[in-house]
This record gives structure tokens, C-alpha cells and sequence, in this order.
């Protein structure tokens, strides 16, 4: 028993038609419930409730005993003052307000028709499932109900990484150009060296990284030694040489200091390696000046993968380490790496801006992301095997956000899927 099932039987109107009376022998009748409220404070706001003859408008609030009032400390809290009814399964003792008044409590362990538990029961506790608690009926699921509800979770996915962006603007009193500059280095970054490349960036002044863009030696050099590539001791490569020069006069002209610790290179294939996408990096900032406003203007998918259309310095073309020569390749910025950047950076601080200006953009990035292939992972294989294969980049967003931030949480009466399961025949 959880108390997102006393949510789902209050807002769902499994009370419709009961008698209900208080721990009192107040009559009840709920005219309106309220509004769900996920964040701090009560549990459902403006409701209005007739208790005994009265019609009462406010909050209500739901614990799974009374005494958990208490536990919580909502006696000592103001945002729980307007609190006109307290819902709860069992009631073990009374509560009052801070000017004595007792709350009226209704009590529902003995309202709920046995069916609405049976479900809930069969959803948590009989079977053990391989994958996500509801995967032997999630292929029964209308798959319009499956549709609306992905593109909704896919927008609270963007509102999630909107937080990320907006801490950044924040430290950087709105500057765009420096917040983009500090998502594309996490994601240049990878899994292994994106929280360094990005930590890293938020130390810099990027009205340096502006001015050094106008040179490629600078801006390599500059990105090679500010991420601590340009310490090694034995390598004799002109190149190389050539680097650590330009770094050690720009760290002495900006008083840089060297990072605690190195990029990491196990584990990434060498396509990734630090090396390769720092020079990527540094051309794509010495090619495209004021690079948030390009972004910004482009429209169509094919205008952002112009903008990363770069490559590496010639070195990289045979090396992918500094002093070890490779098979020659050219070592362009991959479709498959751009749409990730798309998903991960440009998409997300479009939308954050749009909201910052009072534009209404989100219909036109569904539509940017709607044209981007679907990710690969274990979590999409497992819907895959349910039935349910991502279409677009837009699914496989969405899908990855209702398995984290639902299914492994077992929020599954939050999530329109969960309760449109518990709903049924009950």
C-alpha cells in the first residue's frame, strides 16, 4: 500500500456513489477534488468538500495513517494550514491544526471496492517481472493512449534538461554563447570525460575562447592544454611541439591553471578519444563564430548538420594519441554523434530559450526530433520485446523517461499507462 493509490482513487472518482462520513460521523461529499500536486505542500489543491452540511474550499492532504501528520511535521508547517480534509487509509489518531481545531479525516480502508485493490495488487506484489511491472499488458494498450502520452513525456524530459540549462545562464548572467559552449563540451565528452570537459568549461572565461576562436592554432592549442593533453614527456611529434608552445604563452597571458586530473581514453572506442573530439571541437568554434545564433536560425535538420559538418586537424587524419601513428582516415563529426547533439544540447537550449522569449516552439522541435532515428539501448530493446518498438528519436526519448523516471521508480499510478490499467473494470 502506497499513498499514490489513495491519489488515484481520489482523483479518478473511485468514491462516486459512496456514503462517506468522517472519523466524526460528518457526512461527505466531494464536489471538486482538486488538483494533483506533485511538488511540496499538500497533496491536492483547491478542492471543495461539503462536511456536514458545509461547503468547505482548500487543500486536502492523504497519508496512509493519520499519525503520519506528525511524522511529517505538518503541524509546525504553514503551506498545510488551508488543509480542509484529511484522506487516509487507516485512522489511528486525531489531528489538529495550530489554532486546535481538529481536521476532519475520512477514512478509506473500508470504501474501496475490492476490485480497484485486486489490480493494484496483481500490478505490485504477484508477479515478478523481467522488464517493468506492467509488461505482460502493455501490448493491450491502445496504441493512440501509448502515442499522446510519449510526446508528453517527451516534453517533461525537455522541461527536466531546461533545469540544467537554466543553472547555467544563471552562473553566466545569460550568456547563450557560453551555455551552449558548456553543453557541447559534456557531450563531446561522452559518458567518460563529459562531466570533466563540462566542469572544466564552466572555470573558463569564454570571452577568451571567443577571441581565440579567430585562430585554429590558438583555439587547439588553447583546448589541448586547458584539458590536460599537453604534458607528455617523450613525445617529439612537430605538431605536438608546436601546441604545447602556443599553450604554455596563452596559460602565462590568462593565468591558467592545470586540471586535478586527465581525460580518460579506456573504454571509449578511438573515435572518442579526448584528442579527437577536442580538435573537432576547436574547428567547429574557429569556423562557426556566434554559433547559438546559427543554431537558432536553422530550421531544418539539414541546415544543423552543415554547421557540424568539421573534421579534425591532417594529424588526427593518422593519429589518434599524440606520438603513435594510425591508419590514415578522416575523422569527420558522424551523423549518428550530430543527432545525439541535436537530442542532447540543440533541441533542449532551443526549447529553454523559446520559453525565455515567450515563444512557442514546441510543435516545431516534435517535429526536429521526429526526424531523427531512434537511440539503441537495453531499456528500448526491452519495450522492443514488449511490442512496442521506438519509431523516432522523439519515442526513444520519451521511452527512456517513462523507464526511468517511472517504472524503476514504481510510480506506476502517476503514469497515464499504469493507471489507465488499474482503471480498467474497476
Amino acid at each position: 500500500m502506497k499513498e499514490d493509490l489513495l491519489h488515484f482513487i481520489w482523483r479518478c472518482d473511485k468514491l462516486q456513489g459512496r456514503p462517506l462520513t468522517t472519523s466524526t460521523s460528518e457526512n461527505v461529499v466531494i464536489k471538486n477534488p482538486g488538483t494533483l500536486n506533485r511538488y511540496a505542500g499538500p497533496d491536492f489543491f483547491n478542492a471543495q468538500i461539503e462536511v456536514g452540511g458545509q461547503l468547505w474550499a482548500g487543500n486536502v492532504e492523504m497519508h496512509l495513517k493519520s499519525s503520519d501528520w506528525y511524522v511529517h511535521h505538518h503541524e509546525v508547517d504553514s503551506n498545510y494550514d488551508n488543509v480542509i480534509l484529511h484522506v487516509v487509509w487507516e485512522d489511528d489518531i486525531k489531528v489538529f491544526r495550530k489554532d486546535g481545531t481538529q481536521i476532519p479525516t475520512l477514512e478509506l480502508k473500508h470504501h474501496i471496492a475490492p476490485t480497484v485493490l485486486e489490480k493494484y495488487q496483481e500490478l505490485f506484489q504477484h508477479f515478478n517481472p523481467t522488464f517493468i511491472n506492467c509488461e505482460k499488458d502493455f501490448a493491450q494498450i491502445d496504441s493512440f493512449l501509448v502515442n499522446n502520452f510519449l510526446e508528453r513525456l517527451y516534453v517533461e524530459r525537455l522541461e527536466q534538461k531546461a533545469n540544467l540549462i537554466l543553472d547555467l545562464l544563471q552562473k553566466s548572467n545569460n550568456d547563450w554563447e557560453w551555455t551552449l559552449f558548456v553543453m557541447l563540451m559534456k557531450n563531446f565528452g561522452s559518458k567518460i570525460n563529459g562531466e570533466f570537459f563540462s566542469q572544466r568549461a564552466m572555470q573558463l572565461n569564454f570571452s577568451q575562447v571567443r577571441k581565440m576562436s579567430l585562430d585554429l592554432k590558438q583555439i587547439e592549442s588553447f583546448f589541448f592544454g586547458f584539458f590536460g593533453l599537453l604534458n607528455i614527456e617523450d613525445c617529439k611529434d612537430t605538431y605536438y611541439l608546436r601546441l604545447q608552445k602556443e599553450y604554455a604563452f596563452l596559460s602565462k597571458k590568462f593565468s591558467l591553471h592545470p586540471p586535478l586530473k586527465k581525460p580518460g581514453f579506456f573504454g571509449l572506442r578511438p573515435t572518442n578519444f579526448p584528442t579527437i573530439r577536442l580538435s573537432q571541437l576547436a574547428h567547429l568554434y574557429h569556423f562557426h563564430q556566434n554559433l547559438f545564433a546559427k543554431l537558432l536560425r536553422a530550421n531544418q535538420l539539414e541546415e544543423i548538420y552543415a554547421i557540424f559538418k568539421t573534421e579534425t586537424s591532417p594529424y588526427w587524419e593518422s593519429h589518434f594519441t599524440f606520438g603513435k601513428i594510425s591508419k590514415t582516415s578522416k575523422k569527420k563529426l558522424s551523423k549518428s554523434f550530430i543527432d545525439l547533439l541535436i537530442i542532447n544540447t540543440i533541441i533542449p537550449i532551443r526549447f529553454c530559450y523559446s520559453k525565455q522569449v515567450d515563444i512557442n516552439s514546441t510543435t516545431d522541435l516534435l517535429s526536429l526530433i521526429s526526424q531523427l532515428k531512434p537511440e539503441k539501448n537495453a531499456i528500448l530493446k526491452g519495450f522492443k520485446n514488449l511490442g512496442s518498438s521506438a519509431e523516432n528519436a522523439l519515442q526513444s526519448q520519451a521511452k527512456l523517461q517513462l523507464y526511468n523516471n517511472y517504472c524503476l521508480k514504481n510510480k506506476c499510478l502517476q503514469c497515464t499507462l499504469g493507471a489507465h490499467l488499474l482503471n480498467r473494470n474497476t
